[in-house]
This record gives structure tokens, C-alpha cells and sequence, in this order.
């Protein structure tokens, strides 16, 4: 359970007089982080952010990943996300608890459970070699409760395979263009809708494009207006990112 609703489920039981408020500042006391040595896990993210804490794989052993893991879902925690995660690591994770993992994004979801999927998110790409962060984008966004449409290989070499797509990216409270090369993508795709865009540059392009440089910078210097950037390659950042707009209440009626 998400330790935001515990919190509230415990001061109503204070409200109605189930439970002392004694006994409520005890709970509360107990320890918001636990200590793995290589890692102190922080269960009051989802109190103070509204979404639990995500493990970042790349650098970790995979036992770490299993034992940080494994310590959340004997905590409650659900749909846990660990991104950048190897082929070894993965294994091992599901040799030991429930998970889902993605290949293609690097990405694992540890102890998946359904959930209703809110709103609308739209996720592009430039090429089909964007597809790798794309997918990281739309999964963490799936992950955490926001329904995602993806329109792959819709970049402006030619441009009529995105105008054809005009009805998801008008409908969408948030959308999510990930692109390589001259990063061209965001800009018109900022011209065309009225919600939030995040734009991704990828390392992919020739060696002009400076592993995701060239692209960076033109995202950066668009001109369409409502357009954000998010680092290179950085799928995860800019679905969650497109989440917390997606979810905030009031953009749209859904």
C-alpha cells in the first residue's frame, strides 16, 4: 500500500477513536528510510512526491537490485520500478519475486500489479531507433497509472506519417517526444498541440550529433512554446515528468 494512504488511513482511525493518538506518534516514528548498508531505502517518497522511490540499476550488482527490492515488497511496495537493468540482473530478480521485464527498455516493474489507467499521454519518436527510451518513457508512465498511446517513427523526414495522427496528439494532456539526429520532432509536434511537451534527445545520429549533443540543442532552443527538455536518453525522466502533468486535476475533463 502507498504509505501516503497509510498515513491517512492511520489519522482517520485517530479521527474516529480506533486508535490513540499515542499510539498513531509511534507508528509515525518508525524508521522512514531502512538501512541496506549499499542503500537506504526511503519509504515517505510516495508521502512527500506521490509516487514510490525508483531503483536506478546501471552501477548496482545485481544483488544489490535484488536485496533493495526485496526489502520494498516485504514493505508493501507495488509496481516497482527499476530502470536501466541488465539481462543478469533481471534474471536474478525473477528467480526471487514477481516481475515483468522489458528488454527492449531496459526497465523492470517488480511486484506488477493492475490498476486503472488515467488520462492521456502520447509518446513519439523520430525513428525506430528511438523505440529503446521511448519505451522507457511510456512504460515508467504506464507503470505509474497514466494510459499512453505510442506513435513510433513519425519524425519530420516525413512529415504526413505524423499529421496523420493529428486525433491522439490533440486529445493528449501530455506529450512525450523522444528523437535523435537534429531533434527536429518536438518543435513541430510544440506547434501542433495545446498541452504540456517534453522532449527527449537520443544519442542516436551520426557523429555530427555528438551521442545526443546536436539534438539536446535544438530542443532546447525551440521555438515552439509549452516545450520542455529532459537530458539525453533520459526515457524515465521524462515519463514521470509526463505523469504528474497527466494526473494533475483539472487540465482536462477525461
Amino acid at each position: 500500500m502507498d504509505r501516503k494512504y497509510e498515513i491517512l488511513k492511520l489519522l482517520r482511525s485517530v479521527a474516529d477513536g480506533t486508535t490513540t493518538p499515542e499510539q498513531a506518534l509511534l507508528d509515525l516514528k518508525e524508521e522512514p528510510f531502512q538501512d541496506l548498508d549499499y542503500a537506504k531505502i526511503d519509504y515517505h517518497r510516495s508521502v512527500r512526491q506521490g509516487a514510490s522511490e525508483v531503483i536506478y540499476g546501471e552501477g548496482k550488482t545485481p544483488e544489490q537490485i535484488k536485496g533493495i527490492v526485496t526489502a520494498m515488497g516485504e514493505r508493501g511496495c507495488r509496481n516497482i520500478l527499476v530502470t536501466r537493468i541488465g539481462q543478469e540482473a533481471a534474471d536474478l530478480l525473477e528467480a526471487s519475486v514477481p516481475v515483468a521485464y522489458h528488454s527492449l527498455a531496459r526497465l523492470a516493474v517488480a511486484f506488477p500489479q493492475e490498476q486503472e489507467l488515467k488520462g492521456s499521454i502520447v509518446v513519439a519518436t523520430g525513428g525506430t531507433s528511438d523505440i529503446p527510451v521511448a519505451e522507457e518513457a511510456a512504460l515508467t508512465a504506464e507503470t505509474m497509472g497514466n494510459k499512453v498511446t505510442r506513435l513510433y517513427d513519425v519524425g519530420v523526414a516525413g512529415l504526413h506519417r505524423l499529421l496523420s495522427n493529428l486525433d491522439p496528439l490533440m486529445s493528449a494532456r501530455c506529450v512525450v517526444t523522444v528523437a535523435g539526429m537534429e531533434g527536429a520532432l518536438a518543435s513541430v509536434v510544440g506547434g501542433l498541440v495545446d498541452c504540456p511537451v517534453i522532449a527527449v534527445p537520443t544519442s542516436v545520429g551520426y557523429g555530427a550529433s555528438f551521442g545526443g549533443l546536436s539534438a539536446l540543442l535544438s530542443m532546447l532552443n525551440s521555438c515552439a512554446s509549452g516545450c520542455s527538455v529532459v537530458n539525453i536518453d533520459n526515457g524515465f525522466g521524462a515519463g514521470y515528468l509526463a505523469s504528474m502533468i497527466n494526473q494533475m486535476e483539472g487540465i482536462r475533463e477525461e
